[in-house]
């Protein structure tokens, strides 16, 4: 799939995000909000970074499981029911990022939200992904 990051040059420079991406050809995916949970459907944690990190492993599960990796993300978009938290813990949450994405930062969105539908759950992920055509598969 080719991807071509898109970057105003009168914007400022985007960090740990991309402000566009065009992509194609392939198959488009989208993944629902994921949260933090285990295979049990429980919080793996009350630690914000945790969280942070076990969602997206969640969402990369899910291309995963539709044919495709984390390189084929190419949109997300975290609610987070605490900004100081998420502040705070953006150091962790930036090493294990790369450990699971590598430099590659899609588009993304961050918002904060009164809360969440689960219990204990800090953070939920969702995105979209577009995945190699099958006959590539």
């Amino acid at each position: 799939m080719k991807k071509q990051l898109v970057n105003p040059p009168e914007f400022p420079k985007p960090r740990g995000y991309t402000n566009g991406v065009v992509c194609g050809p392939g198959r488009m995916l989208h993944v629902a909000g994921q949260v933090a949970f285990d295979k049990d459907a429980r919080i793996v944690s009350p630690d914000f970074a945790t969280q942070f990190l076990a969602a997206l492993d969640n969402v990369i599960a899910v291309v995963r499981a539709a044919g495709g990796g984390s390189e084929h993300i190419v949109k997300l978009l975290a609610f987070v029911t605490d900004l100081d938290k998420y502040r705070d813990a953006q150091k962790a949450i930036g090493e294990g990022w790369r450990g699971r994405m590598g430099t590659y930062w899609p588009a993304m969105s961050l918002v904060k939200v009164a809360g969440l539908l689960e219990p204990g759950a800090l953070v939920e992920i969702e995105g979209t992904a577009v995945l190699p055509p099958e006959e590539n598969r």
